[in-house]
């Protein structure tokens, strides 16, 4: 036993010596003689070795100590992972991790900052794009609370991260109730967080609240919740934060930017993305940032200005697959299905991979274009050539695709054998290809489905009693106003944004209150008019959604 105590204290001084000159080739005879001497799973070696190898960034010899040690200590574990993480290696830290638990090896309150971390990193990357990772994240946090460690700042910020990407607002709660315990709440990064995880989680309320409880704002605060406006298309505040914003004498970065211009393609506001946009080139330290030139990109193209789009793609020294998707969308919308496509060839050929948003945007090019086969051939080979499940999205796509083409009984059989319960959206799009086919017993059937998952939207009732009229079915088109009428489904007033001059200004159906109303109504009567030269009329059989929900109005007076 005193022997052993003496070999080990020799075998710790010639370590530490060797250390200190850095010498690797003298630390390996040593390890290799205490190997001979069997002393390579001592409690106190294994750790002084880890750390050794560590230190000259040889990772790998220092995992496979750790692994082949029978040590049930967390020590060796946490310094191996630890090392993996201030080299960056935030992948091989958390399959160490996985690695440590399987083999029954208890982690500790030092396990979990660098595990973390490492999680936090790859939340950013491209570990955190999948759900299951950040599920994992979660569970990590979890396990924390069991093994009694309270959560500091920086997990309380990665578990807020992960419920903001998954919609999971009850868990996102229970963090935020955790800082107001531990008082963390008060951390501008939390807070950050906190109004974030609300806003993605489409509670606005809660994240205003938090946003005004802040009395000294900084800009990634008003980031927080510009975001969250324009990720809900609440344009009328977001534009009105914005320009709180620079009241306040706070200077737009480019995330402020790249969250505003999403937000000027949707209300026509494209004046104001021009002015963003050469506001843009002025600076010169936005050059390296993508996601802004990716967001000038997806506002020309949802604009409709595609030209405009493909110059700012073709200016760029570097694209990835947020690029191509927003201008490949902006060609579909367009109907330039074809352009889509080689745009999509393209950026295989440069072996960007696609993703799932990318996928969406090539299929509803070739619904919009009439590329039925070259759509579904896309579909089909999604798994296997490019590593992407189908989401009901997609398959959505694909009833829209058949639909358009008039391949209805196509289009039935994508919803009655895929994976998925159909939305509401899905069996609305069935509904209309059948109503411009004339279809009407795949159409009633469809309509049906709809009927029992009782949207809300009123237009699918208008879509459905449209179809019925077109089909001259008036007992099924009583049917239908009857059951909206019960439901007591109305519609919000239409709105569009009209430029005059000084400003965008909403204008909604039947407006009266702007001052000049009377005059809009005289150039909207012309325009009519106009168009009605140019042989554009409304179909006798098609009611409009007001012209429905009027009817529906003076059935309950």
């Amino acid at each position: 036993m005193l022997l052993n105590t003496v070999v080990m204290f020799t075998v710790h001084a010639f370590f530490s010596s060797a250390f200190c000159v850095k010498r690797t080739f003298w630390s390996k005879q040593i390890h290799a003689h205490t190997i001979s001497l069997g002393f390579e799973n001592h409690l106190v070696l294994v750790p002084k070795l880890v750390t050794f190898y560590s230190s000259f960034s040889l990772l790998a010899d220092a995992h496979i100590i750790t692994v082949n040690s029978n040590i049930v200590n967390p020590l060796p574990w946490n310094l191996l992972i630890s090392s993996y993480v201030n080299n960056g290696l935030h992948g091989e830290a958390l399959s160490a991790y996985r690695e440590m638990v399987h083999k029954g090896v208890r982690p500790d309150d030092f396990t979990y900052p660098s595990v973390l971390k490492a999680c936090g990193e790859k939340l950013d990357l491209d570990f955190g794009r999948e759900t299951r990772n950040f599920k994992g994240a979660l569970e990590l946090l979890s396990q924390m609370r069991r093994c009694g460690i309270d959560l500091d700042p920086v997990a309380m910020i990665i578990g807020l991260g992960a419920c903001s990407n998954i919609g999971a607002i009850k868990l996102g709660t229970v963090i935020h109730a955790s800082a107001i315990r531990s008082c963390f709440d008060g951390f501008d990064n939390v807070r950050n967080a906190l109004i974030t995880m609300y806003s993605r989680c489409k509670d606005l309320r809660h994240a205003g609240i938090l946003f005004k409880s802040i009395k000294t704002k900084r800009l990634t605060t008003w980031n927080s919740m510009l975001s969250g406006y324009t990720r809900m298309d609440r344009s009328e505040e977001a534009s009105f934060l914005f320009r709180e914003m620079l009241f306040s004498g706070i200077e737009p970065n480019y995330v402020t930017i790249a969250s505003i211009l999403p937000h000027c393609a949707r209300v026509a506001n494209l004046q104001r993305g021009k002015e963003f946009h050469c506001y843009i080139l002025r600076r010169e330290e936005f050059d390296d940032h993508l996601l802004l030139w990716n967001s000038l990109v997806e506002m020309y193209a949802r604009s409709g200005k595609v030209l405009a789009a493909k110059r700012v793609f073709d200016s760029l020294g570097r694209r990835d697959e947020v690029t191509y998707t927003s201008l490949i969308s902006g060609y579909g919308i367009q109907g330039e299905g074809k352009t889509a496509l080689k745009l999509f060839d393209e950026m295989i050929k440069h072996r960007i991979k696609p993703d799932q948003v990318t996928m969406v945007a090539v299929l509803s090019a070739c619904s919009h274009s009439g590329l039925v086969s070259e759509g579904n051939a896309l579909f089909e080979k999604m798994s296997t050539l490019y590593g992407i499940v189908p989401a009901v999205e997609h398959f959505s796509c694909i009833v829209d695709l058949f639909g358009r083409a008039g391949l209805l009984n196509k289009a039935k059989k994508v919803i009655t054998s895929m994976p998925y319960r159909p939305t509401t959206a899905m069996w609305a799009t069935l509904i209309g290809a059948c109503r411009i086919h004339g279809n009407t017993e795949i159409g009633e059937w469809a309509a049906e489905k709809l009927l029992e998952m009782k949207p809300e939207n009123p237009g699918y009732y208008v879509l459905i009693a449209n179809m019925h009229a077109a089909a001259g079915r008036w007992s099924k088109l009583a049917e239908v106003r009857t059951y909206m009428r019960d439901l007591g489904v109305r519609k919000a007033p239409g709105c569009t944004w009209v430029d005059v001059g000084t400003g965008f200004s909403p204008f909604v159906v039947g407006d009266t209150s702007k001052d000049n109303s009377n005059d809009l109504y005289i150039l909207l009567e012309g325009l009519t008019d106009l168009m009605k030269d140019a042989g554009y009329v409304a179909g006798e059989n098609f009611s409009s959604e007001d012209e429905v929900l009027e009817e529906i109005e003076c059935c309950n007076m």
